[in-house]
């Protein structure tokens, strides 16, 4: 039986940028977003395939995402 987030919609009309979501943590923080409802930006700056999986992966399950390559540790 699955059970219903009780965070579902609480984000709803908000927007996330989380850096390094492409993998691991920063992934599974994309994800509990989406989930609360926010649109989320999966950005990366290597492993444009593992960022395409985690913005596939938030649509599916009726989330908005995308994915931006940007390197926010360099501010020009």
């Amino acid at each position: 039986m699955a059970t219903k987030s009780t965070t579902a919609g609480v984000l709803s009309g908000q927007r996330a940028l989380v850096t390094g979501a492409n993998s691991g943590i920063g992934a599974a923080v994309a994800t509990g977003l989406a989930e609360a409802g926010a649109a989320v930006v999966v950005n990366y700056v290597t492993g444009e395939d593992k960022a395409a999986q985690v913005v596939e992966d938030i649509k599916g399950a009726g989330g908005k995402a995308i994915a931006i390559r940007a390197d926010v540790s360099k501010e020009d």
